[in-house]
């Protein structure tokens, strides 16, 4: 495993990258794992491993970046003729696991905060 550390802010202190020390503490709590042993294997200090294992239990880990979303874009359906009824001037669709939320033009900003906070974990 490639650690790619960075020089600390003192001597003999390097700093590790948060896609370094997640995997390493996420394997440190598996049932029945030896987190001393994993720490020789990666050439860490077991303590510095016993510490990152705690601190994703209390999730004070670095925040992940989000992972992009794919984006599809369909083409507007035509309406019947015999409707009076008014286009609107855009919409955005978002699916969120089995939730579909549509985004018609001139949604209130707080709303949709609302709406998206609701569906996510």
């Amino acid at each position: 495993m490639d650690t790619d550390k960075t020089a600390g802010n003192r001597k003999g202190r390097p700093n590790y990258p948060a896609d370094f020390k997640r995997p390493l503490a996420i394997e440190a709590c598996a049932p029945g794992i030896s987190v001393s042993k994993l720490a020789q294997q990666n050439g860490i200090n077991a303590n510095m491993l016993f510490k990152w294992r705690r601190e994703l239990r209390a999730d004070l880990f670095e925040p992940v970046a989000p992972a992009l979303l794919p984006v599809h874009i369909q083409p507007a359906t035509t309406r019947s003729p015999s409707l009076h009824m008014a286009e609107p001037s855009g919409m955005i669709e978002i699916i969120i696991g089995d939730a579909v939320v549509r985004l018609h033009a001139g949604i209130d900003a707080a709303l949709l905060q609302l709406v998206l906070q609701s569906l996510l974990p």
